[in-house]
């Protein structure tokens, strides 16, 4: 096994167990900015250290779309990734329809001995995207969102929630049902934001 050790690999020693990590440039590029990841390996070692980071579920989406959009790693990179990470045991899915995933003692400890081999630069833009996603998981146990029809009319009603209290509910107009995904994902980066500007609008 280590004769095929190259240079740029890494080994982990865990438990008498040697795993190797082949840091090779062989990942699509589509999407990825300058600093980004261009290897399958880096890319898991990212998720794990994201993953570690949270330290709660995180749907699979909003990991694939992320790290996509941030120009990170590329998308279906990011999804051959998390697959392959369950499958090895370093993520467990915690809903059982593999769409949230939280990882695993075995994903923490590649997380904690791989963190190094990660550039400063791109441990600087995931910090900034950990903070980012874990915000929007917490936005999202407090916001509830509806799309309903009214005399064929497509609404979407957005809500803010405390617990079981509403602070507010705003039924918007929508041109197509196709608008209420975007309307939602703006909700979602900042409920508590909008709230105050509302209140703010209204009491001045």
């Amino acid at each position: 096994m280590l004769e095929s050790v190259k240079k740029t690999d890494i080994i982990i020693i865990s438990h008498s167990k040697i795993e190797v990590i082949h840091l090779e440039n062989n990942a699509t590029s589509a999407g990825v900015e300058l600093g980004g990841l261009y290897n399958t390996a880096e890319i898991k070692i990212l998720i794990c250290y994201i993953l570690n980071s949270i330290k709660q579920p995180v749907p699979a989406t909003m990991l694939i779309n992320e790290l996509h959009f941030a120009g990170l790693a590329n998308g279906f990179e990011v999804s051959d990734a998390i697959s392959s990470l369950a499958q090895s045991g370093h993520l467990k899915s915690t809903d059982g329809s593999d769409s949230s995933y939280t990882v695993t003692e075995k994903g923490s400890l590649v997380a904690e001995e791989l963190k190094t081999s990660i550039s400063y630069t791109v441990k600087d833009r995931a910090f900034a995207l950990t903070v980012k996603m874990m915000a929007r998981l917490k936005n999202a146990k407090q916001t509830d969102f509806e799309v309903i029809r009214e005399n064929g009319v497509p609404y979407i009603v957005c809500s803010l929630k405390d617990g079981s209290l509403t602070l507010m509910s705003i039924k918007i107009l929508l041109s197509d049902e196709s608008q209420a995904s975007a309307i939602k994902e703006r909700f979602l980066e900042s409920p508590n934001e909008i709230y105050f500007d509302i209140i703010e609008k209204l009491t001045k």
